[in-house]
């Protein structure tokens, strides 16, 4: 079995410009384009986790709450917070900068699933995480339930068998 790893050391900080070709007729930037800065900088964090090669399993819902702009600064964070056997959920925050207006807004966040493979493409058993924030030990407590609704929704895991989050929802 995997060392344990500190939650901080899966941390990646990836930036990007919002330039022409990424953005739609209104010169905000493509909601597709976005998903695709957010996953690389998710995998690149469940990457530094497991030293393997990694596969998104899954994204939960994104909500694009302000646009991003045409010139924007993209901020990307992410953060293994919980490991399973062979998956890894990741939170990934975004922000939008107009650096000439002096102006940084949130503008979306999201929980990425990665599976680690080996060289043949076969899931492989990466290390726990050890949370030491109170922000990392509250996301790394409630990604069990994350992960089996999850799995509920995907049709992988019988409601009934979901005991976190039946408890948590009081069902």
């Amino acid at each position: 079995m995997p060392q344990p790893k500190n939650a901080r050391d899966s941390i990646t900080v990836m930036t990007e410009m919002v330039l022409p070709n990424d953005t739609n007729t209104l010169n905000n930037l493509m909601g597709g384009r976005l998903l695709h800065f957010m996953d690389i900088a998710a995998a690149i964090a469940a990457q530094k986790h497991s030293n393997r090669i990694v596969v998104t399993a899954s994204v939960d819902n994104v909500s694009f709450s302000e646009p991003i702009r045409l010139g924007n600064i993209v901020t990307m964070k992410a953060q293994v917070t919980r490991a399973f056997s062979s998956s890894m959920e990741v939170f990934i925050e975004v922000w939008a900068e107009d650096i000439p207006a002096g102006i940084r807004v949130s503008t979306n966040s999201a929980y990425y699933t990665f599976v680690a493979v080996d060289q043949s493409g076969r899931p492989i058993e990466v290390p726990a995480v050890i949370p030491e924030t109170d922000d990392e030990k509250d996301r790394y407590a409630s990604a069990l339930r994350r992960r089996q609704l999850r799995l509920v929704l995907a049709g992988r895991m019988n409601p009934q068998d979901a005991t976190e989050l039946r408890e948590f929802l009081q069902v």
